[in-house]
């Protein structure tokens, strides 16, 4: 089987998340995908924990990329990345929307040496516009697009963060939608294309209870699912109690306690204590609430912790989790690719590069300099020693 996007070249600038996760998906698709990164080396090197000096962090979302370590700061380093791009086929970076401009890199400049590149922006609020220039990571777009409130109301509590960064996840994967049809494209036209993504954008889009704000219609959104504390430990159970009650009653017997003349906000705290007790005291153990729940069609699911989800069975059968070679006698553990394929590979192609530890092998892949072009390049390209962070 073949890897969709085998022989494709990609030059990763990007930073962090919402870019590299991009990069890491083209790779295992089969790309060829190099990270570029500057002296100091992407900040995510320093989270999570280092395996012969590569971080568990960038390793997920760097996983299988060669690494080349260039410095921006120098003219020989802009020339090479300028060479680089004209023979890649799709650039990704996510720096603030001024910054490629300012470097010398910007798709005006490299679309004229390589009218066929897919150049891939992501920034958090949009290539133009009044608010181009803030500076944005996923926490921001989860406060600016309005999720981190509702979050809030719906838990009744202050506002926090959520524990994951959807906005930059949202913002690759629509990335990815765009590149993929720019590339499609290309093979009509000839002619690549400059995306544009913009955080706010993609989480708004992807926000599927936006069209309540839209609509002005807060008076008819459904209750939110809740979390119920059971005889099986604590679930959570699809649908509003309004749902859930109603298939109480018609298919476990639970009988209405509300007395007459009760008052609503009495009617709704008796029925909640009986749907309580049935589930926590009806229901004698795991498989008493389980089969409940089957009879009254409703979908369910345990309230685990990360490390538990990583034995789920359905994760194991699925291969979710890969081990690559941690370059240090043994393997590390990282998530695989989610694309399955009928007759075609995706899959985690080995473990996160060092910085420019691949800068030689791609010089000779991508340009095949000559002597003149390594010397004068030479001095932009950098290593990281191999000393592992602490």
């Amino acid at each position: 089987m073949t890897s969709p996007l085998a022989g494709l070249k990609v030059l990763d600038m990007s930073r962090v998340l919402a870019g590299p996760f991009a990069g890491r998906m083209l790779c295992d698709l089969g790309a060829d995908v190099v990270k570029l990164e500057p002296p100091e080396g992407d900040i995510t090197r320093l989270w999570g924990a280092s395996v012969n000096g590569v971080s568990g962090y960038f390793n997920q979302q760097n996983a299988g990329k060669r690494g080349l370590c260039v410095d921006l700061s120098l003219p020989e380093g802009v020339e090479l990345v300028r060479a680089l791009a004209a023979v890649a086929d799709v650039l990704v970076e996510n720096f603030r929307p001024d910054v490629m401009g300012r470097l010398g890199l910007s798709y005006e400049v490299l679309s004229a040496i390589n009218p066929r590149l897919v150049m891939l922006s992501i920034s958090g609020f949009g290539a133009d516009g009044p608010e181009s220039r803030r500076a944005a990571y996923a926490p921001i777009i989860h406060a600016e697009s309005g999720i981190m409130d509702r979050q809030a109301r719906s838990a009744d509590s202050h506002p926090v963060d959520m524990a994951l960064s959807i906005a930059d996840t949202n913002a690759s994967l629509h990335g990815l939608v765009g590149l993929l049809s720019a590339l499609y494209l290309r093979e009509r036209t000839g002619r690549g294309q400059h995306v544009d993504i913009a955080m706010i954008d993609a989480t708004l889009v992807t926000d599927d209870h936006v069209h309540y704000a839209l609509d002005e219609a807060f008076d008819i959104k459904p209750m939110p699912n809740e979390v119920w504390e059971t005889a099986g430990g604590l679930m959570i159970i699809a649908g509003d109690f309004r749902f859930i009650w109603r298939r109480l009653v018609e298919h476990c017997g639970v009988l209405d306690p509300t007395p007459d003349g009760a008052s609503l906000g009495e009617k709704i705290a008796a029925r909640r204590a009986a749907a309580r007790n049935f589930f926590l005291h009806t229901c004698v153990d795991r498989a008493a609430v389980i089969g409940a729940l089957d009879r009254m069609n409703l979908a369910w699911g345990d309230v685990r912790t990360s490390s538990e989800a990583l034995n789920l069975p359905t994760v194991a059968h699925r291969g979710t989790f890969a081990e690559v070679d941690d370059r240090a006698g043994g393997v590390r553990k990282v998530t695989q690719s989610p694309y399955r394929f009928s007759d075609a590979r995706s899959e985690v192609r080995g473990g996160a590069p060092h910085q420019g530890e691949h800068n030689d092998a791609v010089l000779d892949d991508w340009l095949q300099p000559d002597s003149e072009d390594r010397a004068r390049w030479r001095s932009a390209l950098l290593k990281e020693k191999m000393t592992p962070r602490t």
